[in-house]
């Protein structure tokens, strides 16, 4: 097994739940597959209360888009993989004929491939984590072994996390996800702008300074838009 996925499994085995808001989990597991499997990008399909499949968290805005192109068909790879709890494989959405309405979907945003690998919890599919890459032919047979593994423990780390905050539905955690999101993604513009770092070394600045003061990401995030706006300076501990 390559040693970045060694080292996305350890991190996602020692994710204390409930440390952190389920939305923080469900991100951290959509990063860390994107990095340690050489994806493009990652998204987290999850089955709602209400029966309808919904992204969760994605690590861009065009997963969500190809995501929706499935919900809306009713059909496409995330969907079947947590039906049939068997992952699916698209070498060349050019070409593979399966899903019609997500291939278009797919091309229309520069996605030549994807692997979709069902979360099972107790034996039942409670979603599906997608990967998707602009290169056609990305994910070989091995990539696929070591995506069903991480997709198991994700979904350990998954199931963990949303029964710490039981308190609260999951689909009211998730509402509060897609909230928080959007001032966490612009805390981290704001902390690139001003010390000149990537996406993810100002996402782990953040993660960091959440941990140090032992407060919710988002909180740390609110506070950073907040101060940027009033013009003061901007520190996070490194």
């Amino acid at each position: 097994m390559q040693e970045p996925l060694v080292d996305a499994l350890d991190a996602v085995r020692s994710y204390v739940a409930g440390r952190e808001p389920l939305s923080d989990t469900l991100y951290q597991v959509a990063r860390i597959a994107t990095s340690a499997l050489r994806a493009d990008m990652a998204g987290l399909t999850l089955l709602y209360p209400d029966g309808q499949a919904r992204t969760a968290v994605s690590t861009s805005e065009e997963a969500n888009t190809v995501d929706q192109a499935q919900y809306d068909s009713n059909r496409g790879p995330c969907l079947e993989a947590f039906r049939t709890k068997t992952q699916m494989r698209v070498d060349d959405t050019t070409s593979d004929g399966r899903w019609p309405e997500y291939a278009a979907a797919a091309v229309a945003h520069n996605v030549r491939s994807s692997l979709s690998s069902p979360l099972i919890v107790a034996g039942d599919g409670i979603g599906a984590l997608n990967l998707y890459s602009s290169n056609p032919g990305q994910f070989t047979d091995d990539d696929a072994d070591d995506v069903a593994l991480y997709a198991a423990q994700a979904a350990v780390a998954l199931a963990n996390a949303q029964a710490y905050w039981e308190q609260a539905s999951l689909a009211e955690g998730l509402a509060t996800a897609m909230e928080s999101r959007a001032t966490i993604e612009q805390a981290k513009g704001v902390i690139m702008a001003t010390s000149g770092v990537s996406a993810d070394t100002a996402f782990d600045l953040l993660r960091r300074q959440s941990q140090a003061e032992n407060r919710k990401l988002r909180e740390v995030a609110a506070e950073i838009v907040a101060r940027q706006r009033r013009g003061d300076r901007i520190e996070t501990s490194d």
